[in-house]
């Protein structure tokens, strides 16, 4: 939801809630900020009437010398110097008044005369009986939190069991609950029809087999491609994936065979889908899906970032019902095939798959509502599409990319400027040269008006924060250990958002040759400013630790102080031009708010 203050003294605040996110912009243009040490920022909890000082992290040096990791302070006399702000420790279908006090003088005796500028927010519910519903992990195990609460253990070694159990806890962030509870909707007599590429985090696997025995249909393909390789004098033997431990899951879970089908045509290509169609009663009428970038695994719901996400629509149901249907033949070119035949299936996989939904090539043409986008599929014009939508946004995009950024969208960014839309890239590595690379290199950075952030964590102690760790050293993840998440925003506080999102990594691959699922979703302003508010959580916890890791393979040390600034010089960051200011912006051309 979106928000706006009344304005007080000059100063107007903006906000936008997602479940458990609201992202908040202060406008100040027209207030007097000289002298301004930064804003004590107050939090009222109007249903569990819960009134306080929301915690900060820097402090005024001539208050606090010499903070240590343990040190906790109260933006109450430690005040947020920004004019862009986040919670992201809301509760969901909550309430909120939300107190922003400017605060003047000096450190030590700080003026708190200016009037406060409250603004009353609600965040959305976890749960509704909207068309969509959003799930986010953590996707943060990299983070102070983490650190400090559980001391950098890997969850499954973490004792007492009630502690390992909050571990796993904070890390799904009830990303594993929801899917629980996608299944458990279903009723007896209803039909579960299941798509997963890894499908080995054992409690989902028994969920289903339990929802078999207790009278569901359920069918479920699985990615059972033989892919490994054996092994050579210089090389260990690589293991069939998923194939093995999803076989493995399948059979500790007792699911028979005729609610199985393997998906092992087209063995170098992947079936990377992770979705579920819910057909309700005897009539097998579609009704919802399950879909977003969750692999079922620990990995996908503990460790990367990732997003759940449950439609009710029945038209989209429909066509992912269609789209499950043709994988359920195991269609494509089989292993022993020659090169004629497999080219021919494959063109007929591909042919088929787009017959089951026209989808515009021209991203404007998209209608309202849900447009479910199927691979694999010929040619790039759907590659094209998302490139365009992300280069063509009027005031702000975002995207995940956990594979890199494919040429297509670096062609269009390139020649943008910094009067351009504002571009957030959140990527798995940093975008950087590769020696081996055909094709030359290609920077896009401020000057196209373009932010990058990408997964990292800190390294070493750094001021007053401690070491960190990552999913590897967790043991969550080996392959993708951060940003896992595949979703594109075009606008997303206009008056007309665009989200896409599902498994799909914004590559050739995901569009020509591995089996996928998106859905675009124009429209719908709940929708987008859920993902707004959890795109900026991730980028801005990855993008502070972007800069440190980058500063320090120069040699450097981070230069972002650790402490506040004793004056207002804190005001020059916010220049016209400059990424702060245009950040504020955004929020204050949003379309919609509520005052």
């Amino acid at each position: 939801m979106r928000f706006k203050s009344h304005k007080i003294g000059g100063y107007q605040v903006f906000a936008v809630s997602g479940v458990n996110t609201v992202s908040f912009a202060i406008d100040g243009k027209d207030a007097d900020t000289a002298g301004l040490l930064g804003f004590a920022v107050e939090r009222h909890d109007i249903q569990e009437d819960e009134r306080y000082y929301v915690y900060g992290f820097k402090v005024f040096k001539s208050v606090i010398a010499n903070p240590e990791p343990n040190t906790v302070v109260s933006t109450f006399d430690q005040p947020i110097q920004s004019f862009v702000w986040d919670d992201f420790t809301a509760k969901d279908n909550h309430e909120y008044e939300y107190f922003f006090h400017p605060l003047k003088g000096k450190p030590k005796n700080i003026d708190r005369s200016t009037p406060p500028i409250p603004i009353r927010v609600r965040t959305e519910p976890l749960f509704s009986d909207q068309p969509h519903d959003i799930f986010f992990n953590r996707g943060v195990a990299s983070s102070q939190a983490y650190a400090r609460e559980f001391q950098n253990v890997p969850p499954d070694e973490i004792k007492p069991p009630a502690k390992k159990k909050r571990a796993f806890e904070w890390l799904s962030r009830k990303l594993d609950d929801a899917i629980f509870r996608f299944i458990d909707n279903t009723k007896p007599g209803d039909t579960l029809l299941c798509c997963f590429y890894e499908f080995h985090y054992q409690p989902v696997v028994d969920a289903l087999a339990k929802a078999i025995k207790n009278g569901v249909d359920v069918h479920i393909i699985f990615d059972a491609k033989k892919n490994g390789k054996p092994a050579t004098a210089k090389k260990k033997k690589v293991d069939d994936f998923p194939r093995k431990v999803n076989l493995a899951a399948i059979k500790k879970a007792k699911i028979a065979a005729k609610n199985l089908i393997r998906r092992e045509a087209k063995p170098n290509n992947i079936q990377h889908n992770k979705f579920m169609v819910r057909l309700a009663g005897n009539a097998k009428t579609p009704a919802e899906v399950w879909t977003g970038s969750t692999n079922i695994s620990d990995g996908g719901i503990f460790g990367q970032t990732n997003v759940g996400h449950w439609v009710r629509d029945p038209a989209a149901a429909t066509k992912f019902k269609d789209y499950w249907d043709l994988l359920s033949k195991d269609p494509g070119a089989k292993k022993n095939d020659d090169r004629p035949t497999a080219s021919k299936k494959n063109k007929a996989l591909r042919d088929a798959v787009e017959a089951i939904e026209n989808v515009p090539v021209k991203w404007h043409e998209i209608p309202a509502g849900i447009t479910p986008i199927f691979s694999p599929r010929g040619g790039s014009a759907v590659l094209q599409m998302y490139a365009q939508m992300n280069d063509e946004a009027k005031d702000l995009s975002c995207i995940t990319l956990a594979f890199g950024i494919n040429k297509e969208f670096k062609n269009l960014l390139k020649d943008n400027t910094g009067l351009s839309h504002l571009a957030f890239l959140l990527l798995e590595k940093e975008d950087k040269p590769n020696p081996r690379a055909k094709d030359p290199f290609v920077p896009i950075n401020a000057r196209n008006n373009v932010y990058k952030a990408w997964g990292s964590y800190l390294r070493d102690a750094l001021y007053q924060w401690t070491r960190e760790t990552n999913n590897r050293a967790l043991k969550l993840n080996t392959h993708v250990s951060y940003i896992h998440s595949k979703f594109l925003l075009v606008d997303p506080l206009g008056s007309d958002p665009i989200v896409v999102t599902g498994s799909a990594n914004f590559s050739s691959a995901s569009t020509n040759d591995n089996d996928e699922n998106m859905i675009v979703i124009r429209g719908s302003r709940r929708t987008a400013d859920i993902y707004f508010t959890e795109f900026n959580r991730l980028f801005f916890h990855f993008y502070f630790r972007s800069v440190v890791e980058a500063t320090k393979r120069t040699g450097h040390t981070a230069t972002a102080s650790r402490f506040l600034y004793e004056t207002d010089d804190w005001l020059t960051k916010y220049k016209p031009g400059s990424l702060k200011q245009k950040r504020v912006d955004v929020f204050t051309r949003m379309q919609g708010p509520e005052s």
